[in-house]
């Protein structure tokens, strides 16, 4: 099984896969000795076939010393310094459409689950794209089909959407009239990219890094939070289901900010990806005509009033402008231009850099020239490392950047429905294949929402929104547990 995680999160060229019967052994830390010891031949590890392994020292007078072995969890992989490709079987199995079946079927037999499921509008563009539907039959699809196998409700993940839109926006202006020092601001809301700069360079990126949530963790708070109040039970009674183009969205609803220890509830419960939602609509009885000719049924009851407006219909889809990964940079770069400048800004003209489609950058300059504003997007490992060597050398020009791990951005993301034999696509095929998503992604006229009229917001104190927004990240030290010499 290859790994279908972003290239960001794939530091080595190890074949790190760990089959379900394996145990994962992390290496132990061997301290250097205080002093200087000459003609001390460096030790060696035996590794025996049951998995123990043992310190060898070629002195006679020394004993063979037994290593101890411990087993690797999802946050060791997580906070190490190399790649993740090692928690995947754990990550394939806390999230997968085998769990969620496990919990409706839970339901039926008495333990009662209110299950939610969320869906984002580039697994939305890739389904249609996949069935040759409309954007609104494929809602249609997608809703039915949830409702039919036991989910209570099925909402919108564009609409949460906003919410990071707005706060990125007024983030990025507070940060520019008032801490230039945080300046690059870099967008946040693609895991891939965050559990690189975290590992790999976290006190160079962290510090610049937006500390707006995702959607997908937006709509966790929020859904978590108002559905419990709503049905008077547990948080922890609510199981809140994500669809995302990316497996990466896994390792982020794993991480333990997005986890309420009072209440033992993560926001986000399990994440499945495009082409996993796909599999399960072939393996059930219901056809997709038999879907979208039905009629979605009244849930009203299910579903309060302030979350109404989010919820998954033919006729109620949101989207915005800017590209297929939520429109950070566009929207961000419009509301700042009219709120610092009060400049009314239509066409973005993007500069390519380095004939590199996935480096772009946009200026926002005033009658005499001057920059104002200096945005761009970074998509792909190959752009984010040029991206962090001008940060490194201290000459990253940009206000503001969104930066997303996969090459193309998330319309391309790993867990995207390949319209192919699983063989290798060539550049034609690939560029055919995305352009093809990205109209299914922009036939959804571009729909957005004010925080004046959104009734959600008013249920909770200005104290309180801080933490349904915004999130804070980490600094990740590695250790040297190997030392150089060592021998295997």
């Amino acid at each position: 099984m290859s790994s279908k995680f972003s290239g960001a999160l794939q530091l080595t060229d190890l074949d790190d896969y760990i089959g379900p019967s394996q145990e994962c052994i992390k290496p132990t830390k061997v301290e250097k000795s205080q002093g200087v010891r000459l003609n001390k031949k460096r030790p060696k590890i035996k590794l025996a076939d049951d998995g123990t392994y043992t310190e060898i020292n070629s002195s006679s007078t020394e004993p063979v010393k037994t290593l101890p072995k411990a087993e690797v969890s999802l946050s060791d992989c997580l906070a190490c310094s190399g790649c993740v490709t090692s928690a995947e079987t754990i990550l394939v199995q806390q999230h997968s459409h085998e769990e969620l079946l496990k919990v409706l079927k839970e339901n039926e037999t008495g333990k009662q689950s209110y299950v939610v499921i969320s869906v984002s509008p580039q697994s939305r563009a890739s389904l249609a794209s996949h069935l040759a539907k409309s954007s609104k039959e494929t809602a249609k699809v997608i809703n039915n089909y949830f409702l039919k196998i036991g989910a209570m409700l099925v909402l919108d993940e564009g609409y949460f959407r906003q919410f990071s839109l707005i706060e990125s926006s007024k983030e990025f202006q507070d940060s520019f009239n008032r801490h230039k020092d945080k300046l690059p601001i870099l967008t946040s809301s693609c895991p891939g990219w965050i559990c690189y700069a975290e590992k790999t360079h976290g006190n160079l990126i962290v510090p610049h890094l937006s500390s707006v949530k995702s959607p997908q963790q937006i709509a966790g708070s929020f859904v978590k939070a108002r559905m419990s109040e709503f049905k008077n039970c547990s948080p922890g009674s609510i199981y809140h289901v994500t669809v995302m183009p990316c497996y990466d969205k896994k390792l982020e609803a794993s991480r333990e900010d997005f986890y309420n220890d009072v209440y033992r509830s993560k926001d986000v419960d399990l994440v499945l990806t495009t082409s996993e939602v796909l599999n399960m609509m072939k393996t059930s009885s219901y056809s997709i005509d038999e879907l979208i000719s039905e009629d979605i049924p009244n849930i009203e009851a299910n579903v309060p009033e302030e979350l109404q407006e989010a919820v998954l219909t033919s006729e109620n889809l949101f989207n915005n402008p800017g590209g297929g990964s939520g429109g950070y940079l566009d929207f961000v770069f419009r509301d700042s231009a009219k709120q610092l400048f009060e400049i009314a800004v239509k066409d973005l003209q993007y500069k390519v850099l380095r004939n590199n489609k996935d480096f772009q950058e946009v200026s926002l300059c005033d009658e005499n020239g001057k920059t104002l504003l200096n945005f761009a997007f970074a998509y792909g490992f190959r752009s984010i490392q040029n991206l962090v060597q001008k940060m490194k050398r201290k000459n990253c020009k940009y206000h503001y950047v969104e930066v997303m791990a996969c090459p193309s951005g998330c319309l391309n993301g790993g867990g995207q429905i390949k319209d192919s034999d699983g063989t290798a696509q060539s550049k034609e095929a690939l560029k055919a294949h995305l352009d093809k998503l990205q109209a299914k992604y922009e036939e959804t006229p571009s729909k957005s929402v004010q925080y004046g009229d959104v009734k959600l917001l008013d249920k909770y104190k200005d104290t309180d929104l801080p933490k349904l927004l915004h999130t804070t990240f980490h600094a990740l030290q590695s250790e040297n547990t190997i030392s150089v010499g060592m021998k295997w």
